[in-house]
């Protein structure tokens, strides 16, 4: 090879910025270009909304498959600022002309309250950029605006289109197919998204919506004031009325916990944890200190009743799956994620306080319901003969 062709300078290299960047390489905005990546473009569509909504600037959000193909997500909230409409941002934020053209613009940062975790959450011009189409539409001080795109670049300057009965924004965007290798929506696994964060944020309220069946539309609405509690209520064959449930604020943790769990009449475990509203398949310290606590406690009540022969071990625990169906969220000011897909929770100090409120709320509740106890125990002990 000779050394003409293998020269290499500073001459060759190609800088990308802005929405051309993301466009060259969606995957690393959104993941993939098949379906898991189209969700997540309708996952950081409605992630602003649904954080005003956590805010207490709106109330509630609207997510539409629409019948062409599209996605549109509404929200009551005061209307994000548009430039030409003389509202500069200050106070209100970012103008939303910038959030749907710089990168970054408008997100938030990482605090319990963030709905991503913090991770790949790049606001509302990674959409832009790979939509096809993107209209906004801002109701706010009396009056409509709309905002056009293509491909990430504007149609026009912001059009004001007559007057607005309440306030809110609402975006409508349609995969630019240049980009995506599907442009079909699963409505089931948006709508499994979109439950999991309305149990896991009590405040929230969501409507998902299938308009591409005109014949037989459907609609869900995702609410659950009750938090954790409500969603594990919902478990078939359980093995005692109670949901035992709580929620507890640690300052040296730097966030909270909250946990629900029941045990059920099945053989399975149902264990599920999040950090910041973010699935932690890998598990991490918030799990493990659910586990401790969990076994620390049962034991304790099985020594002090009896149940454990002074010979017998304690339980450890893998012993405590069987049947039992729980959810532990941790929401952090600072959560460190690990592994290679960044699904383990790290921050060392959370195991310790979860062990700690899970065996001090689940030793309360054996004590109060010695029947129930009696259960939970005697199919524990079961299990662990076989």
């Amino acid at each position: 090879m000779s050394e003409e062709s293998t020269a290499y300078d500073a001459s060759r290299i190609v800088v990308l910025e802005g929405l051309e960047a993301v466009r060259k390489r969606p995957g690393m905005y959104i993941g993939s270009v098949g379906q898991r990546g189209l969700h997540h473009l309708v996952f950081e569509a409605a992630e602003r909304a649904l954080e005003e909504v956590l805010d207490g600037t709106a109330g509630r959000v609207e997510i539409t498959l629409t019948a062409d193909g599209g996605v549109r997500v509404a929200d009551d909230g005061a209307g994000l600022s548009v430039e030409h409409a003389g509202h500069t941002g200050h106070g209100d934020g970012p103008s939303l002309e910038n959030q749907l053209t710089v990168l970054g613009c408008g997100v938030r940062p990482v605090n319990r309250r963030s709905l991503s975790g913090g991770f790949s959450s790049l606001g509302l011009a990674v959409v832009n950029a790979l939509s096809g189409r993107l209209t906004a539409e801002v109701r706010r001080d009396g009056a409509r605006w709309v905002l056009e795109y293509e491909r990430g670049v504007a149609v026009a300057a912001p059009t004001r289109t007559g007057a607005a009965d309440g306030s809110g924004t609402t975006i409508t965007l349609r995969p630019d197919p240049e980009i995506f290798d599907t442009l079909e929506f699963s409505f089931d696994a948006l709508a499994e998204r979109f439950r999991e964060l309305a149990f896991l944020n009590r405040d929230l309220d969501t409507t998902l919506t299938d308009d591409r069946g005109p014949a037989a539309p459907r609609a869900v609405r995702f609410r659950f004031p009750g938090g954790l509690k409500d969603h594990i209520a919902e478990q078939g064959d359980p093995l005692h009325p109670d949901v035992i449930a709580f929620e507890r604020e640690y300052p040296d943790m730097g966030g909270t916990v909250e946990v629900a769990l029941r045990w059920c009449d099945s053989p399975e475990e149902r264990v599920t944890s999040y950090a910041n509203s973010r699935p932690t398949a890998g598990g991490g310290t918030h799990e493990l200190g659910f586990r401790d606590g969990l076994a620390a406690a049962l034991t304790a009540h099985a020594r002090e009743h009896r149940l454990l022969a002074p010979s017998d071990p304690d339980f450890t625990p893998a012993q405590l799956g069987a049947g039992l169906a729980a959810i532990v969220s941790v929401k952090l000011d600072r959560p460190e994620f690990e592994g290679a897909t960044r699904d383990r929770l790290g921050n060392r100090p959370v195991r310790a306080r979860v062990a700690e409120a899970v065996r001090e709320h689940l030793t309360a509740w054996l004590h109060a319901n010695p029947a129930q106890a009696t259960a939970v125990l005697t199919r524990i002990s079961t299990a662990t003969r076989r």
